[in-house]
């Protein structure tokens, strides 16, 4: 299994856009891509911003390509994603899970 991780940094209002575009946009996108199983928004409350993780699982690096692309180290920002945030990762970071309790 294949995890993949994002970050990105918002104000308390766009970190609620983020996660209204997140389930309403990307999940479902998400739910249709063959490998897909399963993701988690995390978020970390700083003082002045809001701090977001994206996770997702993968059965393999290729389930990956399929929703990525050929770049699968490059983050899938959409416009929507954008508008939302102050800023964010342009790269991801994909770690393979060794021991799944």
């Amino acid at each position: 299994m294949i995890v993949r991780i994002w970050r990105a940094r918002a104000d308390r209002d766009g970190a609620r856009r983020y996660r209204e575009h997140f389930t309403e946009s990307v999940v479902p996108v998400l739910g249709e891509t063959a490998g897909f199983l399963g993701a988690w928004l995390l978020r970390l409350d700083h003082p002045e911003q809001v701090e977001l993780q994206v996770v997702t699982r993968w059965e393999s690096l290729d389930a990956v390509r399929g929703f990525a692309g050929d770049d699968a180290e490059a983050a899938v920002v959409e416009p929507a994603a954008r508008a939302a945030l102050l800023d964010y990762d342009a790269t991801v970071t994909h770690h393979e899970v060794v021991v799944d309790a």
